[in-house]
């Protein structure tokens, strides 16, 4: 049994399977379950999450409520039994955005990012040039016990009359 599952969306997938002449129930079933991995090597019917019964003259389904970027493992059977590997399929469910485009998200917070740094980057260099700019304080004079100040090095340091 030949199941293609295609139109995926985020939230829904459109499923069809080939007609099977041998199939004497009157239903067919459709399983399907995310976390894959965990059904896979098994396929056992208890463990899928959902289950539909749709009548044998129906070839298709819509899968709704289905989770954004999640992989499913989706299994067509004939009949109340375990499916085989030849009546399943997997596929996943591209991420929802909001606005149906891919990947606006992840844009949006590298923009953010750069932004952020861009504006550290400009605040440093202010800071930066504050403090270069900032005048240095001059030598400071004291008065030695003789009354005459003191200036280091030798430099000469002229009072202002009082």
């Amino acid at each position: 049994m030949g199941v293609d599952v295609h139109a995926i969306s985020a939230t829904s997938a459109q499923v069809t399977w080939p007609r099977s002449p041998g199939c004497l129930d009157t239903f067919y079933s459709v399983m399907y379950s995310p976390n894959w991995n965990s059904l896979q090597a098994t396929f056992e019917r208890k463990r899928f999450a959902h289950e539909e019964r749709l009548p044998v003259t129906q070839t298709a389904a819509h899968l709704a409520n289905l989770l954004p970027q999640t992989t499913y493992l989706l299994c067509v059977t004939c009949q109340a039994a375990n499916p085989t590997r030849e009546q399943c399929q997997v596929f996943g469910t591209p991420a929802d955005d909001g606005d149906g485009r891919e990947g606006s998200g992840r844009e949006l917070a590298a923009g953010a990012w750069l932004s952020g740094c861009a504006l550290l980057l400009v605040v440093a260099a202010v800071l930066f040039w504050l403090c270069r700019r900032r005048p240095r304080p001059s030598l400071v004079t004291r008065a030695v016990p003789s009354g005459r100040p003191y200036s280091p090095r030798g430099a000469r340091v002229e009072l202002e009359p009082a």
